[in-house]
């Protein structure tokens, strides 16, 4: 996908004056399908493992609290998502651009949500790491309709915006002021999630 200067920054404009920014058809079918089969393998080859809350030593699986299963991303180990780590930095030149942001890493991972699986109400940048400044994902349920749930809710200002989990869409937000939940899906939910970071990610994902 090749977008114009114009494009980005009606999205970074968008994003500085709501906190947040919606984002359809953001990749390509070609992306997307690369993405969901690279998703498919580590999935059949049981390399999702159960999401859990805190960093290094606080670290903690919570089912009460989230439900989902991820697989942390590397890029130099996963060369077969290539053109999305070049997209990523493409986004994050971009938000340097035009929001003047001081990006210098990023973290990613493919997430599944099982049927009945929700993650409560939260913030994404916490006491234990807050280098976290831009939350990045890309949602991957093709077909998706209303009934299968999933859907993200964003807390802002005393309301509440529902996004739902439609196949190649993005959302950005900033990770240290937007309050969001993942409602329980009926459906398996995929996605890919990551942070921009204002430091690099160093020793320990905080799995949030």
């Amino acid at each position: 996908m090749n977008y114009s200067d114009d494009q980005w920054l009606g999205w970074m404009d968008c994003l500085a004056e709501d906190d947040f920014v919606i984002v359809d058809d953001f990749i390509s079918d070609e992306l997307y399908g690369q993405i969901m089969d690279f998703f498919r393998h580590k999935e059949a080859s049981d390399e999702l493992k159960k999401a859990g809350i805190g960093a290094q030593q606080d670290f903690q699986v919570k089912a009460e609290i989230r439900g989902d299963f991820i697989y942390w991303l590397d890029e130099n180990r996963d060369t077969k998502m290539s053109a999305f780590f070049g997209l990523m930095e493409e986004l994050s030149q971009n938000l340097k651009r035009f929001c003047y942001l001081s990006l210098s890493g990023s973290e990613f991972h493919i997430a599944k949500y099982p049927a009945g699986s929700y993650y409560h109400r939260h913030l994404d940048q916490l006491n234990e790491r807050t280098n976290r400044q831009i939350t990045v994902l890309i949602y991957l349920n093709k077909n998706w309709q209303k009934g299968d749930g999933g859907e993200l809710v964003i807390y802002k200002d005393g309301e509440e915006v529902l996004v739902e989990p439609i196949a190649k869409r993005l959302l950005v937000f900033k990770s240290d002021t937007v309050e969001h939940e993942v409602l329980t899906t009926n459906v398996p939910r995929y996605s890919l999630t990551g942070w921009l970071l204002h430091q690099p990610a160093g020793i320990g994902y905080l799995l949030s």
